[in-house]
């Protein structure tokens, strides 16, 4: 089978059939909602309180089961995120290449995610001791390469120029020395991966999870100021509500600058079919080739 992203309706179906029955719940999927569509179909099973998370290659079935073992810790020690779906056990079923994983659906959210409520969550998160599982450090740039490869309409003098920005910094980042204690952190830290509930904000997405500099949290935000528009009040109120302002810190530049190539890497996937992300990308090289740190970026 192709890619999530190819997937139509009637592809999905038979997918998630056989992993419920594999996960021993019903199989009467007939017309999934798919609630999300990224590097993961996110389906509702419709019954209202199981949704499937699908990935889209069996190279992201660790990745998977780590995130559903970080949601049973993070559940052990009540910070509120994502849960695994009750009664399911938490093992990723991988269908025809595609890694099947259950979760609880979530509730509704009762207002956008703001940056003050990820920066609570992350002084939580930040806070908890070591987990009893081994966890990966976090390579902001370790899928450049593949995602280059994704497109045949990335010029090679493009990819060639990220490849090697991106060995660069990856030597330079292995010399840095933290201000805060390495630890646990979530590896993406956006607002969009918050959802705000009547009982407060909850952490999604935990794919990412690493054990690392806790400053690779908190310079995403910092990036989100100068490259995609996030209001400077809002960035104040993250940093205070996490107790600190990583931009002291003379590491936070390296930091985004590795951020900023995986970034524009990340566009080249999108580019097939796509004038918007073609544009976006030669934006996104055009500014690190120039040592641009001001125009600011289209989110994708």
């Amino acid at each position: 089978m192709g890619e999530v992203a190819q997937l139509d309706e009637s592809l999905l179906v038979p997918v998630l059939r056989q992993a419920c029955d594999i996960a021993g719940l019903p199989s009467t999927v007939d017309s999934p909602e798919v609630l999300w569509l990224s590097e993961n179909a996110v389906v509702a099973l419709g019954d209202g309180a199981v949704v499937a998370k699908i990935g889209r290659e069996p190279a992201v079935a660790e990745r998977a089961q780590l995130s559903l073992r970080v949601a049973g810790w993070l559940a052990e020690h009540g910070l509120p995120a994502v849960r695994p779906a009750a009664g399911v056990p938490a093992e990723v079923v991988v269908v025809d290449g595609h890694p099947v994983s259950f979760w609880e659906a979530l509730p509704p959210a009762v207002r956008p995610a703001r940056a003050v409520d990820l920066g609570l969550l992350l002084r939580m998160l930040h806070a908890l001791p070591a987990p009893p599982f081994a966890l990966p450090r976090r390579d902001l740039l370790a899928n450049v390469p593949r995602w280059l490869a994704s497109s045949a309409e990335v010029p090679a003098a493009d990819a060639a120029f990220l490849r090697s920005r991106a060995d660069e910094l990856t030597a330079a980042v292995a010399h840095l020395t933290p201000r805060l204690d390495p630890g646990v952190i979530h590896g993406d830290a956006l607002p969009r991966n918050v959802r705000v509930t009547e009982r407060g904000p909850m952490l999604l997405d935990l794919e990412t999870f690493a054990d690392d500099f806790r400053e690779h949290d908190l310079t995403v935000l910092a990036l989100a100021r100068r490259r995609y528009g996030l209001d400077p009040d809002d960035y104040a109120a993250f940093t205070r509500a996490y107790g600190w302002d990583v931009t002291e810190w003379a590491g936070a530049e390296l930091l985004m600058a590795a951020r900023e190539v995986a970034s524009a890497a990340w566009v080249a996937q999108r580019i097939p079919g796509n004038p918007a992300a073609r544009a976006e990308f030669s934006e996104r090289v055009r500014a690190l080739r120039t040592g641009d740190t001001t125009t600011a970026w289209k989110a994708f």
